[in-house]
């Protein structure tokens, strides 16, 4: 009878000590198992910090409309450009009506009546507007994706029109009920009526006098190859080394591959053989996109969803513009160049998986060794420098940003005018 006794407690440790060790690899349920497959990766710590996807959706202009062919314009992270978007993000949107947009004449609009117009570049995927906007939930317009909000006052009425513009160009939704009063939208308007005059010329904005900015330079670290390779690759230890002619380096475990080029300070990852594991929806590869950086390498500052967009129907390109400003004069673009990769992180997606993964490796740390302050034209002598242009594309869109270069003592951003054609083109005023 004892020796029953002993062999059932033994056995019974034996199964808690089975139990315990199955725990202590595995972590309890819902936490992260110790244990690593081989499509999982390491964070990387002591990078670029973690940013949520929100933080990241605004307009990157509020044109104000004040009547009688008069307009304006604020720039993200100017005082009155955070006031118009963050009482807008507290007003409810619903009730939407559909409609072809050669309907109505829309300049007209925008120079006759008093208003504000959200502008979102190529598109914003409703899905993700909702998340920053309180937009009702509608099957017509949910799998949309919009370049602009209009918001305005029409004559004789006493209810505030709305409209959503898809990015595709060809229809508009209105929505018809807008938590926005009549004196709602003239207290928005108001705020442009003391600033920088504007005129609406082809769809776009010219300022009529100086744009004043902040010539600067930032002092500037590096992440280094050991670090990408440690965040993105199971086992840094088993990566082949390849140097190539041209004098970029690679990294490779014969799955994936990590190109380091521009004197080591840009990446271009690859992982064509990842399996795909969703759907190719925008909003949701826009969202991906935040947390893949967020684990591998992080944010360098401050971002703007600048693209979203499919190139077919499982293939998806998601861009991430930085924006540098300061203070009062509020924050502006940097412009990605073919000679100098910086400003942009770019993700490529096959069904909702990331495919590539493209970054700069330098970034701002604190102090700066230069400030000037630098006036951009405006009136007619930016008129004349425009005109130079018009015969190379239809100009779509004007707007003031920095173009970064590498100087010894660290990142140059200078003030320019950056002007984007139909054909997706931009091109530098000096």
């Amino acid at each position: 009878m004892k020796e029953r006794v002993k062999s059932l407690i033994l056995a019974l440790l034996v199964v808690c000590s089975l139990v315990q060790s199955y725990f202590l690899i595995y972590r309890l349920p819902g936490s992260d198992p110790v244990v690593k497959t081989e499509n999982d990766y390491i964070k990387t710590e002591n990078m670029g910090q973690e940013a949520k996807a929100e933080d990241m959706l605004y307009p990157s202009q509020i044109a104000v409309h004040l009547g009688e062919d008069r307009h304006t314009v604020f720039y993200p992270e100017s005082a009155f450009y955070n006031l118009i978007y963050s009482r807008l993000k507290g007003r409810q949107f619903d009730g939407f009506q559909r409609y072809p947009v050669e309907n109505i004449d829309w300049n007209e609009i925008r120079s006759r009546y008093p208003g504000i117009e959200l502008q979102f570049g190529s598109g914003m995927p409703v899905a993700l507007l909702q998340k920053v906007m309180l937009i009702a939930s509608d099957p017509l317009f949910e799998g949309e994706s919009i370049s602009k909000v209009l918001i305005y006052n029409a004559e004789n009425e006493d209810q505030v029109r709305v409209f959503f513009f898809s990015s595709q160009g060809d229809v508009v939704y209105e929505a018809t009920k807008a938590d926005l009063t009549v004196q709602d939208v003239q207290q928005q308007v108001d705020f442009g009526k003391e600033w920088v005059p504007y005129t609406l010329t082809n769809g776009y904005y010219i300022p009529e006098k100086p744009i004043g900015m902040v010539e600067t330079g930032l002092n500037v670290g590096t992440f280094t190859a050991d670090q990408m390779q440690s965040s993105l690759f199971f086992d840094p230890s088993i990566t082949r080394y390849i140097r190539e002619k041209d004098g970029s380096e690679i990294y490779t475990d014969s799955k994936r591959s990590l190109q380091v080029k521009q004197n080591r300070n840009w990446i271009n990852y690859t992982d064509p053989a990842a399996p795909a594991a969703g759907e190719n929806n925008p909003g949701r590869n826009a969202l991906s996109a935040v947390e893949f950086v967020n684990q591998h390498g992080g944010w360098n500052g401050a971002y703007r969803l600048k693209q979203t967009e499919g190139l077919d129907e499982e293939q998806h390109t998601v861009v991430f513009q930085q924006y540098y400003g300061e203070g009062q004069f509020g924050a502006f673009p940097i412009l990605e160049i073919s000679s100098f990769h910086y400003g942009e992180i770019t993700l490529e997606m096959r069904l909702g998986t990331i495919t590539a993964y493209q970054r700069s490796l330098i970034y701002a740390t604190e102090g700066f060794w230069t400030k000037n302050m630098v006036d951009l034209p405006g009136g007619d002598e930016l008129r004349d420098r425009i005109a130079a242009l018009d015969k190379e594309s239809e100009i779509v869109n004007l707007y003031p940003a920095y173009l970064p270069s590498l100087a010894e003592e660290g990142l140059l951003l200078t003030p320019v005018w950056a002007v984007e054609f139909k054909n997706g083109a931009t091109r530098v005023l000096r």
